[in-house]
């Protein structure tokens, strides 16, 4: 981290990163980097797409397409912390912050949960992949999470590897210290869930009380919002299990 260029632009592509590669880029980059940014033919930028690790590049000369042309690689890829975060879809302005703040905080993956007392029902997979990709690229991540599609808890619950300790973030537990509820635990494959703004119904708990592998948290003594609850659970499974410490 420390001697990372955080002060270049950053940009997600698509295509093999190469020495020498051109790469392509879509409207919305060409715009974001000539119009918002007023860079020019030769201005430097960083590349990355999930698998050549980072790059630095230099926009092409304004006669050919807009396009960056790749130099030389400045970070090796990184593999993301196997962390899953398992989540009840929210309206639109909470579930993009809940998603870049998901991504900052390390998730491998996020996955819409479908509950009885979700006040939103489907979810514009496009614009989480967006505030995903955004997210990353401001904030010097070299992959992204995988994004599942839109599935009901009970067909999750189904799916579930046992093998995957499950954090199960509970409003309606006993309030209790949660780094002492994680403290001692295996560092394992993980997954946190966190459930709608009107709460789990009652056979939603009773099924994900009997799971295996399984740890029930409180978040303290005052009802959070979805989206702040979501940083607040991230925050201390990172740090108790996680990757805040520099172990692999």
């Amino acid at each position: 981290m420390p001697g990372d260029d955080f002060r270049s632009p950053r940009l997600y592509v698509e295509a093999p990163l190469t020495q020498g590669a051109e790469v392509g880029l879509d409207r919305s980059q060409t715009h974001y980097l000539a119009t918002v940014l007023r860079l020019k033919a030769g201005d430097r930028v960083l590349a990355f797409n999930g698998r050549d690790g980072e790059w630095s590049a230099a926009l092409a000369p304004a006669k050919r397409a807009a396009a960056l042309i790749i130099d030389a690689k400045t970070r090796p890829q990184t593999s993301p912390a196997d962390l899953h975060y398992l989540f009840a879809p929210l309206k639109a302005a909470r579930l993009d912050y809940m998603a870049q703040k998901a991504v900052e905080m390390g998730v491998s993956r996020l996955q819409p949960v479908l509950t009885r007392h979700g006040q939103v029902a489907r979810v514009n997979m496009q614009r989480l992949r967006s505030n995903a990709i955004e997210a990353a690229e401001q904030c010097g991540i070299l992959s992204l999470p995988d994004i599942g599609e839109p599935a009901t808890l009970a067909r999750l619950l189904d799916d579930r590897e046992p093998t995957r300790l499950l954090v199960f973030c509970d409003e309606g537990a006993e309030v209790a210290d949660p780094i002492a509820a994680l403290a001692g635990r295996p560092r394992s494959p993980l997954a946190v869930l966190v459930g709608p703004e009107g709460g789990f119904a009652e056979e939603e708990r009773a099924s994900l009380l009997k799971q295996p592998n399984m740890v029930r948290l409180s978040l303290g003594p005052r009802i959070l919002r979805a989206d702040t609850a979501a940083v607040a659970a991230l925050a201390v499974v990172q740090a108790v299990l996680g990757d805040w410490g520099g172990r692999e």
